[in-house]
């Protein structure tokens, strides 16, 4: 069962991950109907009133720090509450759908050396930010570092930092550690004063891992960890891989020295020395992950302030594969998944109520996969829930992931009712509407011209549904500048409205004002 919300505001969805700070969930903000993720963090460890409010002291502050940091790379803060009871204490941020940093790691498998300066230099970007404020993260680790679909770094959790003054040590617990050993600086270790060369440190640490494919310290236990950090001196990295280039194992090997001041001047110094091994703009596709699930860092270097990324083009209809679950022994629901669907059903009604359509399509997922699992992916009810959460999305306006649904649902009707069904031409009307709206208008107007072919055999050219098609074929026509096709469609459109509902009626109305402005336009 899900939390309740918080705040009477944010809906906690699925939990991501949890740690010593506490737990990260994806939520839905109520009010503004978009993603986010909410930081719960522990206070379990609060066992006095004066811990509470030290603890609440050191809370404010993080939040205030963490939402001082203006820079792409981290994640934006949006609310911070410290609940009256100290119960629920929580961050509201930007949620970031990526791929964790710990994907890329595989022992024996070390990346091109242009993806690991690429995910380096674009930490240093953040860290040159974070550390001007002066803010230090102090627990850089793979675990908190995400790579966009784009290849875009983001740096999380910069919650556990604090400020660089005295007044901010004293709302540190008495020998608590922050930060995780195989990263660990010696100075963060020993318990001595943590600065920005603290993080210069873990970042050698993982870029050390990036290009090896291997810790830059292993020690068994944490007891030997932490030695190892603070007494031994690491492996030069072109003994693990020779086509290291020297200067970029010289640039680890200080990142990673013992003494701060031994290390880097700044983050903006490390940026500059990896520069050389960033890829050029316009350069060819480097090799691909060895974990063939993390998408490119490189992209940010090759094509900046490039536009999105388009998405894979849809095979065509009727050569879509569909895939088969098997269904349950009777096709029938179970009466918990009955009572699952009616709730989900209500629950999304709900929030369509309070235009929520986000979180009113999530609502309908929920039920939908197990549905699918339970009664198989083209079981009637199924279809029915997944076509009314795609109409979700159309009302929301995501056309362009409302449109592979449709285009999938209608070929799951054609071969389960007949392409000529209520059900499938719904659906492939529906997929035309969101090519139109997507700007894909040649295969738009194939799909609503093959609806209009079955309407006028099944009904008339008159019906309700045929002159709905016929005005949207003929804007179409007009959006896409053939304005004598247009008019070709719209003229006989507009007598046919006339008798229908009456020269006076609204829509025979708007068809004569769109009539009036292609004749001033020299088209009819």
């Amino acid at each position: 069962m899900r939390p309740e919300p918080i705040a009477g505001r944010y809906e906690l969805v699925e939990q991501l991950g949890s740690g010593g700070m506490g737990q990260v969930w994806r939520g839905y903000d109520a009010v503004l109907d978009r993603e986010v993720a909410v930081k719960l963090i522990r206070t379990d460890v609060i066992s006095s009133a004066e811990e509470a409010e030290e603890f609440a002291k050191r809370f404010r502050r993080e939040a205030r720090i963490t939402a001082r940091i203006q820079h792409h790379g981290v994640p934006q803060v949006y609310d911070a509450v410290l609940d009256q009871t100290y119960d629920r204490v929580y961050l509201v941020m930007e949620y970031v759908p990526g791929t964790s940093l710990r994907a890329y790691l595989r022992p024996g498998q070390p990346l091109p050396v242009s993806w690991a300066a690429a995910v380096a230099a674009q930490i240093c970007t953040v860290l040159s930010h974070a550390h001007a404020i002066p803010v230090v993260h102090r627990d850089l680790k793979p675990d908190n570092v995400l790579v966009t679909e784009a290849g875009a770094v983001k740096v999380l959790d910069f919650g556990v930092a604090a400020l660089l003054r005295t007044d901010a040590t004293r709302l540190t617990v008495t020998g608590q550690m922050l930060g995780t050993h195989r990263y660990m600086s010696p100075e963060q270790i020993r318990g001595a004063k943590i600065t920005p060369q603290s993080d210069l440190y873990a970042l050698g640490c993982l870029l050390h891992e990036l290009l090896v494919g291997k810790p830059l310290f292993d020690g068994p236990g944490e007891f030997e960890l932490m030695r190892q950090h603070v007494n031994d001196s690491p492996v030069p990295l072109r003994k693990l891989r020779a086509d290291v280039p020297e200067a970029l194992e010289d640039l680890v090997l200080q990142l990673t020295a013992k003494i701060p001041e031994h290390r880097p001047e700044d983050a903006y110094d490390v940026h500059e020395r990896l520069l050389p091994y960033l890829p050029m703009p316009g350069a060819t596709v480097p090799a691909a992950s060895p974990s063939g699930v993390v998408p490119d860092p490189t992209l940010l270097y090759r094509r900046p302030n490039a536009p999105r990324q388009r998405p894979e083009p849809a095979p065509e209809l009727g050569n879509r594969p569909f895939p088969t679950l098997p269904p349950s022994s009777d096709g029938v629901p179970t009466t918990d998944l009955r009572g699952a669907i009616s709730n989900a059903l209500s629950h999304s009604n709900d929030l369509l109520a309070e235009e929520r359509y986000a979180q009113a399509a999530e609502a309908l997922q929920q039920v939908i996969t197990p549905a699918s699992a339970a009664l198989g992916v083209e079981n009637p009810r199924v279809l029915t829930l997944r076509k009314r959460r795609a109409a979700i999305l159309v009302v929301g306006g995501d056309f362009r992931q409302a449109l592979p649904e449709f285009d999938a649902l209608y070929s799951a009707f054609a071969r389960t009712s007949g392409p000529t069904g209520v059900d499938a031409l719904s659906c492939l009307r529906q997929a035309a509407h969101c090519r139109a709206e997507l700007g894909q208008a040649t295969v738009a107007l194939r799909q609503f011209r093959q609806v209009l072919d079955h309407v006028r055999a099944a009904e008339s050219d008159v019906s309700t549904e045929a002159l709905e098609l016929r005005r949207d074929i003929g804007i179409l026509l007009l959006a896409e500048g053939d304005l004598d096709q247009a008019a070709a469609e719209l003229v006989p459109l507009h007598e046919d409205l006339c008798l229908v509902y009456g020269p006076d009626h609204e829509e025979t109305q708007e068809v004569a004002d769109v009539l009036l402005r292609l004749r001033r336009a020299g088209g009819g």
